[in-house]
């Protein structure tokens, strides 16, 4: 049994990096400010700012039964535009996407350091845990890159009355989330390369030619 740890340094980073960038794409889609609006009409809105997300609109008011009021944005409202139900989606599947990666990346490395895995079979793991953090890092930016557009050609949402929001604010701007969103992204996307190169890696370390 040939030892064969040192090769995969590398990518037991790309599993911690993988898991972080997880988590922050799930700390992403969870988050209201996605866009800041600013709104004229502070007489509900009390701040004059507004967090709109993919799941919810929310804004702090002292005119309403609780101190931060949200409203929640469900993927069949009608008044919602086409970017947000389709991040509905899209966030999901990378979530799914990103968990799928890191099991397989998790066991993958695991295999390297403790199991009887071919070698053959262990690039093959290597190659799909790369494969999955590349798709979910992909599919992280379609949402974020499309709801930033909309906050730069300032759109609007006709929101119902119940929301207390006016369909265009004064001015908007991206929010906190899409930022951290296109961290998690790119931490996705390095975990991805990291382990689609594990072959340059192991031809580095003077064992591409051994097979278990």
């Amino acid at each position: 049994m040939v030892y064969l740890a040192h090769t995969a340094h590398w990518q037991f980073l790309g599993v911690v990096i993988g898991c972080v960038g997880w988590i922050l794409t799930m700390v992403t889609a969870g988050q209201n400010e996605w866009r800041i609006w600013y709104i004229e009409d502070v007489s509900v809105v009390a701040s004059g700012m507004a967090w709109v997300g993919v799941w919810r609109a929310c804004f702090y008011s002292h005119t309403l039964p609780d101190y931060e009021f949200c409203r929640p944005i469900s993927i069949i409202d009608p008044f919602v535009p086409l970017e947000i139900p389709v991040s509905q989606v899209v966030v999901m599947v990378t979530v799914i996407l990103g968990l799928m990666g890191n099991m397989v990346g998790v066991y993958a490395v695991r295999n390297i350091y403790f199991g009887q895995k071919t070698c053959n079979f262990l690039r093959l793991l290597f190659t799909g845990t790369g494969v999955l953090y590349i798709l979910s890092g992909v599919s992280s930016l379609v949402p974020l890159i499309w709801n930033m557009t909309s906050v730069l050609t300032n759109q609007t949402i006709a929101f119902p009355p119940e929301f207390y929001l006016p369909p265009a604010p004064l001015t908007q701007e991206v929010g906190v989330a899409i930022w951290m969103g296109f961290g998690a992204s790119m931490l996705l996307l390095f975990s991805g390369v990291l382990f689609l190169c594990y072959r340059m890696f192991q031809s580095l370390s003077g064992t591409s030619d051994i097979r278990l």
